[in-house]
């Protein structure tokens, strides 16, 4: 199989699944299993100063969303940073280190926003072996009411602070973990990369309150009849986390700074998409709380047999979609597809009349014995259809050849400039 290894800002490891910093890389007993089930590199659970405790609920501590079969798509977790002694953590963290030299090994930082703190932590894990450091601004719950966390990731300027303390007190390699909690992404990355990171990681969870307790009337996880926000990972982040990490990607001013990605990681090809949007490898957290650590032996073969099936080494996936993450401007409006129900495959089910029938464009006709069929004259190619359909690949999307009539525009495909002008299209009647 094709070779998984990875180099990462120069941190190598075996395979470019790392674990997140998050419950499963809190102790030593947790990362010596992750590290015998095969993940290529972790980031050991946030490390705070020694100032004062850091105290957890002793309560539920996790909120979920769930699929209709029970498949957990979401994850509120309302944990804050490790509450184990400093000096524990980094007499484990160089324990295993040691006896796994060739996986890497992150220490996720957050103190307080003054310098004398950084520089204090900074000196405590030097002699840990440690690869590098990850600077936790992203913690949405807990921590950001202490002024840390995403109380920092909101604003550049401690972003940009922040990181140079770190670059000036040690040589470690620096990724900065940006939260979503922002409007953009673009301007704590460019904080980050002027602060000299050798790299991002991203997303952190996102603020959330995931369900309320409708007999208690209080937020979910309820401690002792009330809730809070908390932080929102898994499955249904992960089409948010791709497009911030291909905006950074993608963007002049941060094209090329190095990326890890996270969020919804759970298969190889989730790990595919990302590696193709631009990181350089990825993080994950919520699989592995949910199937095990184990997981990741998939995710490894799945990925080897696909880059082996494309030809294709590693680093030559890393951003290989970023040229086709345009604006929608720069979309080309000559493409016409139009929708085809494969009659073999329908099951007569209907949703996908009731579908476009009730809520889009009236182009699916049924007739008496419930055949299905699509009026071309009336199918914009939204593609809801083929959504709704729980038969995979019975409706799919053709595509109409230049020069083609396209019967509901009454324009020849690829002729969008003509038709800009064209009587049945409204839009030329805007000013009459």
């Amino acid at each position: 199989m094709a070779d998984p290894s990875s180099n990462f800002i120069g941190i190598k490891s075996p395979n470019p699944f790392w674990l997140a910093s998050a419950p499963p890389t809190d102790k030593e007993y947790n990362v010596r299993r992750a590290f015998d089930a095969g993940w290529g590199g972790v980031v050991w659970k946030t490390l705070g100063s020694e100032g004062p405790p850091i105290v957890n609920v002793s309560g539920p501590r996790y909120g979920a969303i769930w699929g209709a079969d029970r498949r957990l798509l979401g994850l509120n977790n309302i944990e804050l940073i490790t509450d184990r002694p400093l000096q524990v953590n980094l007499d484990e963290i160089r324990r295993v280190k040691k006896d796994y030299p060739d996986r890497a090994m992150i220490i996720s930082l957050m103190v307080p926003c003054d310098e004398e703190s950084w520089k204090d932590i900074l000196h405590r894990i030097e002699d840990t072996g440690a690869d590098g450091v990850e600077l936790n601004f992203g913690c949405p719950h807990g921590m950001a009411e202490r002024g840390m966390g995403s109380a920092v990731g909101q604003v550049p300027e401690y972003i940009e602070m922040v990181t140079a303390w770190v670059k000036h007190y040690s040589k470690m390699p620096c990724i900065v973990k940006l939260t979503p909690n922002v409007t953009s992404i673009l301007p704590p990355a460019q904080a980050a990369k002027r602060g000299g990171a050798d790299a991002v990681s991203l997303i952190n969870t996102i603020k959330s309150v995931t369900n309320v307790d409708l007999d208690h009337f209080s937020p979910f996880p309820m401690i002792d009849g009330q809730g809070s926000h908390g932080g929102y990972c898994g499955p249904a982040v992960k089409p948010i986390a791709l497009n911030m990490v291909g905006e950074i990607a993608r963007h002049a001013d941060t094209r090329g700074l190095p990326i890890s990605g996270i969020g919804g990681v759970t298969t190889w090809r989730d790990a595919a998409e990302f590696l193709a949007m631009g990181a350089g490898n990825v993080q994950v957290c919520t699989a592995a709380m949910t199937y095990g650590f184990k997981i990741v032996q998939e995710m490894i073969s799945g990925l080897s047999q696909y880059l082996d099936e494309k030809n294709m080494a590693l680093n030559q996936l890393v951003g290989r979609a970023v040229p086709n993450f345009v604006e929608w401007q720069d979309l080309n409006l000559n493409y016409v597809t139009k929708a085809v129900i494969n009659q073999d495959d329908c099951i007569k089910c209907g949703r996908c009349y009731a579908a476009c029938e009730d809520t889009s464009h009236q182009a699916i006709a049924m007739s008496e014995d419930r055949t299905f069929t699509v009026k071309d004259d009336e199918c914009v190619a939204c593609n809801l259809c083929v959504n709704v359909c729980p038969v995979d690949n019975c409706i799919t999307m053709k595509t109409l050849p230049k020069g083609a009539m396209d019967e509901r525009t009454g324009r020849e495909v690829g002729d969008y400039a003509n038709w800009q002008s064209h009587p049945n299209n409204p839009s030329s009647h805007a000013a009459e």
